[in-house]
């Protein structure tokens, strides 16, 4: 497989987003082995941004060893129970400080994920989630929940087949921080990633018990 790296961008940068969306869509597969020298041929460039690119998704948690990982049900209970702490604080944050432009552009994702197919809804749920992350204006908070999403997003790929219906909790979660009421703003995202890891969890059994 023949990979375009664009030359006027950092070839560290594409590699890495290369092979991460390879892994969590399920190109490279739990177990693989990540070989240097084959996939810096494959992309055209030399060893070092590939090296680079493995080390920086493994602090991510995809890769162990050079290798892809299998996500255990540990992995994703520990990520999820991290984003509950996190996210219940930025949703309490967004009900707070959120701009009316802010609020009317979170109920425009719930929308989009009501109307819109599978893969629609999955990008709509994830512009939902950064819009409330970023209400937080805690950088260093925004960075563990991307690589927190890593791992989430190789789950809902490889284990979950369809996106559990959730919006209702999108809307009452969109209310809460539209009124300002942010103890139940804090609540509701609390409730809905827990649902969210359930639902995983559930996938995640039945995937094992298959094997």
């Amino acid at each position: 497989m023949k990979m375009q790296i664009r030359k006027y961008e950092p070839m560290h940068q594409q590699a890495y987003e290369i092979l991460r969306n390879m892994i969590i869509e399920g190109i490279l597969t739990p177990g693989t082995k990540l070989v240097e020298e084959k996939l810096a041929a494959q992309m055209g460039v030399s060893r070092t941004p590939i090296r680079e690119s493995i080390k920086r998704l493994e602090q991510d948690g995809l890769v162990q060893e050079n290798m892809v990982i299998e996500p255990s049900e540990d992995d994703l209970r520990d990520s999820y129970e991290i984003r509950m702490l996190l996210e219940g604080y930025s949703a309490r944050c967004a009900a707070v400080s959120f701009t009316e432009a802010e609020k009317k552009e979170l109920q425009k994702t719930v929308q989009q994920a009501k109307e819109g197919s599978f893969e629609e809804a999955l990008k709509a749920n994830t512009v939902f989630h950064d819009l409330i992350v970023k209400a937080s204006g805690n950088k260093r908070m925004i960075d563990v929940l991307e690589k927190m999403r890593s791992l989430i997003l190789l789950c809902r790929h490889q284990i979950v087949k369809s996106h559990p219906c959730l919006h209702d909790e999108h809307d009452k979660i969109c209310e809460a921080i539209s009124s300002g009421d942010a103890d139940a703003a804090e609540k509701l995202m609390k409730e809905h990633l827990h649902h969210n890891m359930e639902e995983y969890m559930r996938g995640l059994k039945a995937r094992s018990n298959e094997h």
